[in-house]
């Protein structure tokens, strides 16, 4: 295993700079409330792939994997909430920007949470890319949940990068030109990834 840990991260650190669901919404979220927020919803983030990465480290994952309506179910249910959050996030355009931070906060960590608990392509990275670089069987789960917390610490890393950079630029994005623009383009990412998830997984 160890000898592939640095082809592993490599792996991870591309995976995780490729646009998607978490990017975007944390890119609206941290520009919008701050990044205290993003930061929330990262925690979120990292608990919901934690916890696809040991269900599937004991099987889970394998099991949605060979039950077709599981896996059908699943990947459904992924690409309705990313349409949801599309429309929210263009909703949030129209939102006034003080808002009950108590609340924000909940909302933020539970939709960091729900979407990566309804993320296919997670369970497909767990379930087919992980467990290649896993080594020999007789160590497989050992090794799969050391790698599970490799990559969940380089992808909170980086969607905590991306929370500070958006929350950064807070009082900027506050304008309502850059409002409209960053909450369509994070509506029109979310519709992208939904329709990817929907037509590729």
């Amino acid at each position: 295993m160890w000898a592939d840990l640095a082809p592993f991260l490599v792996t991870c650190l591309v995976i995780e700079m490729t646009p998607g669901p978490n990017m975007a919404y944390l890119a609206l979220l941290s520009a919008r409330n701050g990044r205290l927020a993003g930061y929330v919803a990262t925690a979120g983030i990292g608990l919901g792939l934690l916890t696809i990465g040991l269900l599937a480290a004991f099987g889970f994952g394998q099991l949605v994997q060979d039950t077709p309506w599981l896996y059908q179910m699943l990947r459904w249910a992924g690409v309705a909430y990313l349409l949801y959050l599309a429309g929210d996030c263009w909703r949030d355009v129209h939102r006034p920007t003080k808002t009950d931070i108590a609340q924000t906060y909940g909302a933020a960590f539970r939709r960091g949470l729900i979407t990566n608990l309804l993320n296919p392509k997670a369970f497909v990275f767990y379930v087919t890319v992980l467990p290649s670089f896993a080594g020999g069987q007789s160590q497989l789960q050992s090794h799969v949940l050391v790698l599970t917390l490799i990559y969940v610490a380089i992808a909170t890393l980086m969607h905590g990068l991306i929370a500070t950079g958006a929350g950064a630029l807070t009082d900027v994005l506050q304008r309502p030109k850059w409002r409209v623009a960053m909450g369509a383009g994070s509506a029109a990412l979310l519709v992208v990834v939904a329709i990817w998830v929907a037509v590729k997984t």
